[in-house]
């Protein structure tokens, strides 16, 4: 049966809910892009429709894969087996496709495949190694830091944005955007919060909606000047109870591999690592 593609959320939903439903964790990228769509607008995470696809191994079986775009950003595989990946990158022949991300294996099989009829001069490049994690117990930091968490509010969404801005350039997630819409979002359902001190923000978290069981803290952002205080852990302690408490049963977040600040920190306050990921760039 291969793959089948589609611009239409509700179709999506439909024909892959089983298998998003049977792992939300891995899926939570999918998850979480599908249900912005769905209540915002094909258009709310980039600058055109944003775009799906299902595959199946045989007409009339399962869906056994996805994967999700939402341009300009790259192309995100849920987990797949290789020849699923491998055959979505024919499919995706033709497009404009400047790289791809998701679990390790199958972002592997889909750049192999892509660059191959390059031949030796084919290449592609990781650029960035993450890893999902998910949080088993939630263990506060022993010592809070001075000040408290508190919902943002509207009256935050310019700092909100900027910081979100500030974020995605360090981890080099793609190009420059205007965050201001996803602030309003991330206000507008309550899910960001920013840990205050001295009357002003200093340090913020987000968590998304709870769908499919599950919820996804992203992003976590210090300034660099107020940085190596403990607000990233306070904030992110915060955030974590309030995606608890909105009804997640599993609270995920990335890391960057290379950044054993984060990872180390995650770790202490009760996540624990269930999958790898990487980004790659086509040369």
């Amino acid at each position: 049966m291969g793959w089948q593609l589609t611009t239409d959320v509700a179709e999506f939903r439909r024909e892959a809910g089983p298998c998003l439903a049977a792992d939300p964790a891995r899926h939570t990228v999918p998850l979480t892009v599908a249900e912005t769509v769905r209540s915002h607008g094909p258009r709310a995470l980039g600058t055109m429709d944003a775009r799906f696809g299902f595959w199946r191994r045989t007409a009339g079986g399962p869906v056994e894969a996805v994967y999700v775009q939402t341009p300009p950003r790259d192309p995100l595989l849920g987990p797949m087996p290789g020849v699923a990946a491998r055959q979505l990158a024919e499919a995706l022949r033709g497009t404009r496709v400047e790289g791809v991300k998701g679990d390790d294996e199958p972002v592997r099989a889909f750049a192999e495949a892509w660059t191959a009829p390059a031949g030796p001069g084919g290449s592609w490049t990781v650029t960035r190694r993450s890893r999902l994690f998910r949080l088993g117990a939630l263990v506060p930091p022993r010592t809070a830091p001075e000040g408290a968490a508190r919902r943002a509010t509207a009256a935050d969404v310019p700092l909100a944005a900027a910081w979100m801005s500030a974020f995605a350039a360090e981890a080099g997630l793609g190009p420059a955007t205007d965050h201001t819409a996803n602030a309003e979002r991330r206000v507008a359902t309550g899910g960001l919060y920013v840990w205050e001190s001295g009357g002003r923000p200093v340090s913020m978290a987000a968590h998304s909606a709870p769908v499919g069981g599950q919820s996804r803290v992203a992003p976590v952002y210090t300034p660099p000047g107020l940085r190596g205080r403990g607000y990233a852990g306070a904030v992110t302690a915060a955030v974590s109870r309030a995606a608890q408490d909105a009804g997640a049963g599993q609270v995920l977040l990335f890391a960057d591999v290379a950044n054993p600040t984060s990872t180390g920190l995650y770790r202490r306050l009760g996540y624990r690592p269930i999958a790898d990921h990487m980004d790659v760039a086509f040369g």
